[in-house]
């Protein structure tokens, strides 16, 4: 008896845990907390928290290529075969509305300026002894867009798809805490007060010509986008469309939902303590900060320099919006612009350079992706 004890002792995950994976584990409660009490991204740090407790869980092969486990089989599907983000981004292109920034043209502007913090961070990453591909990843990380970062990682490191992915979605999470200082920073208490006169309509064929146009020019451009951009326009276009309601509903619920939960998990698999307990995870972090600090600045000193040549002011707080969170930085732009006005409205006039950002944060994708291959 003692030694059918023992041997199921041996095999039992008690004698193979290590203090890694018991660290690993509280990031992963981390997450879960995070979600729960605070609300932070609930749908994807729920998932990912509890993935990152699940991987490290000792002997369980979760994530063994052979035979493959569970978890392995969701990412390798999922993220290797890179299914999942363009999969996101039909959901996504089905749930956004172009017309603000059809109706203000200039704001498309806004939305290139606040990639700012993904090329100083690229360059960071290359001085502090990053590679190409691994500086690629890690820049992407300041557009605020947490599929175009995997979709990116995976491409080309996806040996950091882990610190990647959670920087990403941390930091699109703490937006409302590390967006309105750096606003506030840079803009006077008259600068936030602007008004903007109201947006004109924008009619039904504007919104149908527009994803077509904007796919044809911007893969033209830069080809290696292509993945992420036909998929995000193909669901604008399904929603703009008016006659495939059944469609733009699946892609904006169900298939949105689904593909949700498999991300998250597939995310969160990655994460186990040997591959994730390293000082190259702590510099992403670090740089993902630092790209996230200086999109959020590149945006508002763009808008002030626009309003150098403009007759018509543009509110600079709307300038943060450019990165890719959607719609939550425009959210904060307008939270900041009622602090000093409560009679500001500046929600839809941020929502313009906000779903650019999200073009222009695809477009710096493929660039890097463009780049790295060469």
């Amino acid at each position: 008896m003692e030694s059918l004890f023992g041997i199921m002792l041996a095999k039992s995950g008690f004698l193979n845990l290590t203090l890694g994976q018991v660290i690993m584990w509280f990031i992963g409660f981390t997450f879960i907390y995070l979600a729960i009490k605070k609300d932070y991204e609930p749908l994807l740090l729920l998932p990912i928290g509890f993935a990152i407790f699940a991987v490290n869980l000792p002997l369980t092969g979760l994530m063994d290529k052979d035979p493959k486990g569970l978890l392995y089989i969701f990412y390798h599907y999922g993220l290797e075969w890179e299914v999942i983000p363009p999969l996101i981004f039909l959901g996504l292109g089905a749930m956004t509305d172009f017309g603000p920034l059809i109706a203000n043209p200039k704001t498309l502007l806004l939305g290139a300026a606040a990639q700012f913090g993904v090329y100083v961070s690229f360059f960071g990453a290359l001085l502090l002894g990053f590679n190409i591909p691994e500086a690629c990843s890690i820049g992407i990380i300041g557009g605020a867009d947490g599929p175009t970062t995997i979709y990116t990682t995976v491409h080309l490191a996806p040996h950091l798809l882990g610190a990647t992915a959670i920087s990403a979605y941390s930091y699109m999470s703490l937006v409302p805490i590390i967006q309105p200082p750096v606003m506030k920073l840079l803009t006077t208490e008259k600068e936030r007060k602007i008004t903007m006169r109201q947006l004109r309509p924008v009619s039904r064929l504007e919104k149908i010509l527009f994803p077509m146009g904007v796919c044809l020019i911007s893969c033209l451009i830069v080809p290696a986008a292509a993945p992420l951009m036909v998929m995000f326009m193909i669901g604008n276009l399904f929603r703009e469309s008016g006659v495939v309601k059944r469609l733009s509903d699946a892609a904006q619920n169900e298939l949105m939902n689904i593909v949700t939960i498999f991300l998250g998990i597939s995310v969160g698999a990655t994460m186990s303590a040997e591959k994730f307990l390293r000082p190259q995870s702590l510099l992403v972090f670090a740089l993902g900060l630092v790209a996230f600090i200086f999109s959020t600045a590149g945006g508002v000193l763009f808008a002030k320099f626009m309003n150098l040549f403009l007759k018509e002011k543009i509110n600079p707080l709307i300038g943060s919006a450019g990165v890719s969170a959607v719609p939550m930085a425009a959210r904060v732009s307008q939270k900041l612009g009622a602090e000093a006005d409560p009679k500001n409205f500046l929600l839809m006039h941020a929502m313009g350079p906000n779903v650019a950002g999200v073009i222009g944060t695809l477009m710096a994708a493929g660039f890097f992706i463009s780049l790295a291959a060469h």
